[in-house]
């Protein structure tokens, strides 16, 4: 699958991926889900503020967090009218992940692929909401990553 990325960084004041390393991370995990024909994500990077107001209003969870995604609610009958398939947006805040890893002691770079591409199995209706559903997503994430060469976060924490 050919994913083309939009991004949108609201936080100029932390390190941020570069769209290709985006690009390289997200089409690398549309492969692992064997997913196939030409779609659209876009990425937000905000700031805690921004990132706290999404998840208070959409998961009732008064703080900012890593990442939050939002599926497209495209209707599928509509697939073959477009060029690009809108899998919908995710939104990752820089200082939530600066700090994670920092706290985490893992390699910036690696923790933000790793949160991108959890954020796009999100969008591909992956959820960690029950045991065998949260094994089924990290085994995705964990081969996703291994073929771009970044160790198993899980491991790590």
């Amino acid at each position: 699958m050919n994913a083309t990325v939009n991004i949108s960084n609201s936080c100029a004041d932390k390190w941020v991926p570069t769209i290709e390393q985006c690009e390289g991370w997200l089409n690398c995990a549309l492969q692992v889900a064997a997913q196939t024909g030409p779609c659209s994500i876009s990425l937000s990077f905000v700031d805690a503020a921004s990132s706290q107001s999404l998840n208070s209003n959409y998961r009732g969870k008064d703080k900012p967090t890593n990442v939050l995604s939002f599926p497209a609610e495209f209707p599928s009958e509509l697939a073959e009218q477009v060029q690009s398939y809108p899998l919908g947006d995710i939104v990752i805040c820089a200082a939530v992940v600066e700090e994670e890893a920092l706290d985490q002691g893992k390699e910036l770079t690696a923790h933000w692929a790793h949160l991108t591409i959890h954020g796009l199995f999100h969008l591909l209706g992956y959820l960690h909401d029950q045991q065998s559903n949260a094994e089924e997503m990290e085994k995705l994430e964990i081969n996703t990553l291994e073929r771009l060469g970044i160790p198993n976060p899980y491991l790590l924490v």
